[in-house]
């Protein structure tokens, strides 16, 4: 049916309705405004999307006319402008640069995909109607929040491009790209919770800290929310979901990873980590709403320092590396056992660059070996954040962490084997 209507016309009710919604929108923006203060509204900016269309259709290969309609615009515009600092000294210029954005429609519906020009009248609504938005989050910004940005493009955008990809050597089967990737994944992941943390979640209660905390580190969250149990009015069963919340993070950031450097080994890792995932999930909401009632406690959020530090960034490439050769010369020497047992003894310390070590090292492993040695880190690992807790934390703690940590390590125990 569309292809027996005039392309004209159909380009026509477009450039009409955008402009339409555009005026609109800066009419309910600036409804309370004195009369005056804007360029126009709604009938100002249909006329303009108007008159860019009929300039333009006049002459589409030659766009003299359509230039020098906008010159025109840009003239009035600039007369308005100055007698709105004279009289009113306001000096925002954002309704202005709304107009001449509506004058532009027309050529870019012509020339572009119309996805981009809806694109675009989509962002014009949303970004006008986000100052308030804008500010409030501008206002959560200190000095040091670009630095920090700037870090992280320096490390992704410029030095992890101009390392080379040759592998090291035979005993550290990885190349310096393949370390700086990491080290980049790693530091892109905390620096996303460390976002969400300080601009989305100041101040959301313990529950949103074992969430954050566990795409972060779920071992230091563990021991935070240990040391917490030992304050007056603390509440023992929030604590003790939060936790297994964060050990329920820990289990899909580690699945991320994998499917970031080794799709088939992720493929084979997806059932045992979902499953444990969900089971820690259900153990976190069992222990609150069959636990004894307690009265709920406030919680700040764990302060996250800059995860962009590069003596953070060095100290997980040298880990790396270490892991690395020791996984290689243990391969050597004691072969898929060994690997076991290094898996075990690993997860009494931080596990990322071990595991990542595995996922991008070129050891010529079989997937079902390289699935066992994972799930063997993450459980040796969830062993020793259970006996951190059962030390840092106070005796009322001791019971629901051993249960909810027991049902996990089981859990995860059956997986291997199985």
């Amino acid at each position: 049916m569309l292809e027996h209507i005039p392309k004209d016309f159909i380009n026509f009710i477009l450039v009409l309705v955008f402009s339409l919604l555009i005026g609109l929108e800066q009419r309910r923006r600036h409804f309370k405004d004195k009369r005056g203060s804007l360029y126009g509204t709604d009938r100002t900016h249909v006329f303009i999307g108007l008159l860019g269309f009929v300039l333009y259709l006049i002459a589409p290969n030659n766009l003299f006319l359509f230039a020098g309609g906008g010159l025109a615009i840009v003239l009035f515009l600039s007369i308005f402008y100055w007698k709105k600092i004279e009289n009113r000294d306001q000096y925002g210029i954002t309704s202005m640069i709304v107009v001449l954005i509506t004058y532009s429609l027309t050529p870019l519906i012509y020339l572009k995909p119309l996805w981009l020009t809806v694109s675009l009248v989509t962002v014009v609504l949303v970004f006008t109607e986000l100052k308030q938005f804008l500010w409030k989050l501008s206002s959560r910004f200190d000095e040091n929040e670009f630095i920090t940005l700037a870090k992280f493009l320096l490390i992704s955008g410029i030095i992890l491009p101009m390392l080379p990809h040759k592998v090291i050597d035979a005993y550290v089967p990885v190349s310096p790209f393949d370390i700086w990737l990491a080290v980049v994944i790693i530091s892109a992941i905390s620096y996303a919770s460390y976002l969400i943390q300080k601009f989305l979640f100041p101040n959301k209660g313990i529950l949103i800290t074992g969430i954050l905390g566990g795409s972060y580190s779920s071992t230091a969250t563990t021991v935070v929310l240990a040391r917490r149990s030992k304050t007056e009015g603390a509440n023992m069963l929030q604590i003790t979901s939060a936790t297994m919340m964060a050990t329920a993070v820990m289990f899909i950031r580690l699945l991320v990873l994998t499917f970031i450097f080794n799709t088939a080994l992720a493929y084979k890792l997806t059932v045992p980590f979902v499953s444990l995932s969900l089971l820690s999930v259900l153990l976190s909401w069992l222990i609150l709403k069959f636990g004894k009632r307690q009265k709920a406690m406030d919680f700040k959020q764990i302060k996250i320092k800059n995860p962009l530090e590069f003596k953070t960034a060095l100290l997980f490439a040298v880990l790396f590396v270490v892991f690395a050769l020791l996984t290689k010369v243990v391969m050597q020497h004691y072969g898929n056992k060994g690997l076991d047992i290094l898996s075990f003894v690993v997860g009494v310390t931080d596990i990322t660059p071990f595991l990542l070590g595995l996922f991008t090292g070129k050891y010529g492993l079989p997937i079902v070996v390289l699935s066992q040695a994972t799930l063997i880190a993450a459980t040796s690992n969830n062993l020793i954040k259970l006996i951190y807790a059962l030390f840092l934390g106070s005796r009322e703690l001791r019971k629901p962490l051993i249960i909810g940590f027991s049902v996990i390590i089981a859990a995860s125990v059956i997986f291997i084997v199985v």
